[in-house]
């Protein structure tokens, strides 16, 4: 299995050899650096790599964080389960993945606040007309003292409310391109996240 953490670059188009344009997303891929190899015969019971992405500096991270990396501040630490082995202190780039390689893409999609109805889960609204009044963006009633929550609202139904800035994970996308040497992954599709998003690419 390959893995790296990445960040959201932006969208484009990548024309394939038929002539057909598909929407791609341009990934800033790596370089990551291996902080720990866990392993099921272990006192970790499982087996995992993790690694760390991107500079932070040791004013802005945790005293146990620092001892753990050895003095040194990374922007985002994460881990992955049933990788490849690895050596602590090694690194992992965008080389590691090719042309053709089937991956899903993780991150927090974007944060849109407080939604109501329509816009969190497609209600069409009240009518217009007919004795309606400024109720085009209401949802309407919501079961009553005699309906099936027995007077209360029932978990689960659909209301207004914080939309967004959920954790996302996009499968079967293909990477179309790969530059080693300026770090960037191109892939098939649209991802997760604003640009500058972290994200989690892992391989099928």
């Amino acid at each position: 299995m390959k893995f790296i953490l990445a960040k959201k670059e932006g969208m484009t188009r990548v024309f394939t050899e038929d002539g057909r344009a598909r929407a791609a997303t341009v990934l800033s891929a790596g370089p990551v650096t291996v902080t720990q190899v866990k392993t099921a015969d272990g006192k970790d019971t499982y087996s995992a790599v993790q690694v760390g992405f991107g500079t932070r500096k040791n004013k802005n991270v945790g005293k146990a964080v620092l001892g753990h990396t050895k003095g040194k501040g990374y922007e985002a630490i994460r881990e992955f389960r049933d990788a490849d082995a690895a050596e602590v202190g090694g690194t992992i780039d965008a080389s590691a993945f090719s042309v053709g390689d089937t991956v899903r893409v993780s991150g927090v999609t974007k944060g849109k606040g407080f939604a109501g109805v329509v816009k969190r889960h497609g209600f069409h609204g009240g009518r217009r007309t007919h004795g309606q009044k400024h109720s085009e963006r209401e949802p309407g009633a919501i079961g009553g003292s005699g309906g099936r929550a027995g007077g209360r609202v029932a978990k689960g139904i659909r209301m207004a409310g914080r939309m967004g800035a959920d954790r996302v994970t996009v499968k079967n996308l293909t990477v179309l391109a790969v530059d080693a040497e300026a770090g960037k992954i191109v892939v098939s599709g649209a991802v997760p996240g604003p640009r500058g998003a972290l994200l989690e690419v892992v391989s099928d």
